[in-house]
């Protein structure tokens, strides 16, 4: 079973700041994953060409399950609002989104508040104050060839403290799934904080960020050790260079 997780920074490319369909489908076919979580997910955005990423995605691995979770209406960056349930799914949206292989039993959303106030950010205009994002959490229970299997995606705020507290509601969350659990995602911390604050273990140890000379790990793929047996151990890690995204990929293959 191979299990990942890609920041896409909705599928523009370093190289020359464009979003091609193919290029993006052929990023993600080349991890070859059974269940992959997706972050930094575009649906009919105008900078992404109108393209629902989720489905693309999902037909790049030829997998039959997937979900996409909205975290705000509108273009991050530009004009924006937090997502509602009674929001026009035509209007741009931008969020997460898990793609599975294996047939889902059951799907849940949980919303993660963004932090309330706001928070210096490097970006290419330089040091700017920007508003938080609120953020969300998708599970899913997955019926696997081994049962079942309760996998998360998520992707975490940038302010400091906001996000331990954000990732202890996701665990508190996936926990009321039935183990063996799966955290997937961008947490915009390094593992030491991660497994410290949750208790749960890293499946990788791996530099994510940036991608072309990766320093850091932001991405990853957490294992509640309540359960955890029953996933087999780790044979291989693999953090390919995308021609997409400013994250590199974490692929982990899990294998009894």
């Amino acid at each position: 079973m191979r299990l990942a997780t890609f920041n896409l920074l909705h599928g523009r490319s370093l190289s020359d700041g464009t979003v091609h369909a193919d290029r993006v489908a052929a990023a993600v076919a080349d991890l070859d994953a059974d269940v992959l979580g997706l972050q930094e997910v575009d649906r009919a955005q105008p900078r992404s060409g109108g393209l629902d990423l989720t489905v693309l995605c999902a037909r790049a691995l030829d997998a039959p399950a997937h979900r996409f979770a909205a975290a705000v209406v509108g273009t991050p960056g530009q004009t924006w609002q937090p997502w509602h349930a009674d929001a026009d799914i035509a209007h741009p949206q931008y969020g997460i989104a898990l793609v599975s292989r294996f047939p889902v039993r059951r799907w849940q959303i949980t919303q993660l508040p963004g932090a309330p106030i706001r928070s210096p950010v490097l970006t290419g205009d330089g040091l700017l104050l920007l508003k938080d994002e609120p953020r969300v959490l998708l599970a899913a229970v997955l019926e696997t060839p081994r049962g079942l299997l309760s996998v998360g995606t998520t992707h975490l705020s940038f302010v400091p403290g906001w996000n331990v507290r954000q990732l202890r509601h996701a665990v508190r969350a996936m926990r009321a799934l039935p183990a063996p659990r799966i955290l997937l995602g961008d947490l915009n911390m390094p593992s030491g904080p991660v497994r410290a604050f949750t208790g749960w273990r890293p499946l990788a140890r791996a530099a994510t960020f940036p991608s072309p000379s990766p320093r850091t790990q932001l991405d990853h793929v957490l294992a509640d050790p309540r359960g955890e047996a029953a996933l087999g151990r780790v044979v291989q890690v693999r953090t390919p260079h995308s021609p997409v995204s400013d994250h590199r990929p974490l692929v982990v293959h899990l294998d009894r």
